[in-house]
């Protein structure tokens, strides 16, 4: 049985934005930064370089396609087992003003590949879903990417009820909810836009798309903060609060 395996994944969104809107959202450092991970930079020509800074790496790519509003792909170096990843982004326009947008994620996985691409499957349409909220609600607008982690728990089903404890929402979390919590003093008010019980809650305030992402029993934060705010001080802020919901 080969220790590699390779993939390929195709996802259709509909936007209620226009193909330069999405252009900038998936095409430029801080329109990425909006709704993706990490901080992102965005070199715009064929052969340029991408590059995307998590807490303790960062991973960088080429760019492998690069048509204003219409064509926009990228693709990571091979490692030296032959594993890479690539994204590709397709954009066409509709009437009204929306916007119809491919994502094809391919590649090849290399190890526990069954598990790692199962992730993938999962977790492409929960971040479409954040890029389709990022748009219609915040446009015109960018981001300052916020990743906080909380201590590691027993399981998911604690991380689950903690949190969702912790911004007042009921056993039965369902999209619409209204979340109320306290961070630094201030208090926060949203509406629930995405739930994947156990392991992905999404909420929608005034100025951030809040993302509580988890997985055995690990639980971080992938926030988007439309404010003046610093990266370090909010990521502090919502570490100490990781850390007072789980004490």
């Amino acid at each position: 049985m080969s220790d590699t395996h390779e993939f390929q994944l195709v996802h259709d969104i509909d936007l209620a934005a226009t193909p330069e809107q999405v252009w900038a959202a998936i095409a430029t450092g801080p329109g990425i930064d909006s709704w993706f991970m990490g901080r992102n930079e965005v070199e715009p020509r064929v052969g340029g370089e991408t590059s995307m800074a998590m807490p303790g790496f960062t991973a960088t790519s080429t760019v492998t396609a690069y048509e204003p509003n219409r064509h926009f792909a990228y693709r990571g170096p091979a490692a030296e087992d032959g594993s890479f990843m690539g994204f590709e982004y397709l954009i066409e326009g509709r009437e009204g003003g929306s916007t119809a947008l491919r994502l094809v994620h391919s590649g090849i996985l290399s190890g526990d590949w069954e598990s790692e691409y199962d992730a993938l499957k999962k977790g492409n349409p929960l971040y479409l879903r954040t890029l389709a909220q990022y748009v219609e609600h915040f446009p015109g607008r960018t981001a300052v990417p916020v990743a906080a982690f909380g201590p590691q728990q027993s399981d998911q089903d604690v991380v689950w009820n903690a949190v969702t404890g912790a911004l007042g929402l009921p056993k039965d979390v369902a999209e619409g909810d209204a979340v109320r919590l306290t961070i630094g003093g201030e208090e926060i008010r949203g509406v629930v836009d995405t739930v994947l019980e156990p392991s992905f809650l999404g909420v929608r305030t005034d100025d951030a798309l809040l993302r509580f992402v988890g997985r055995g029993g690990v639980i971080l934060t992938g926030h988007h903060l439309f404010a003046d705010v610093e990266q370090a001080e909010a990521e502090r802020a919502w570490t100490a609060w990781l850390a007072e919901v789980f004490a």
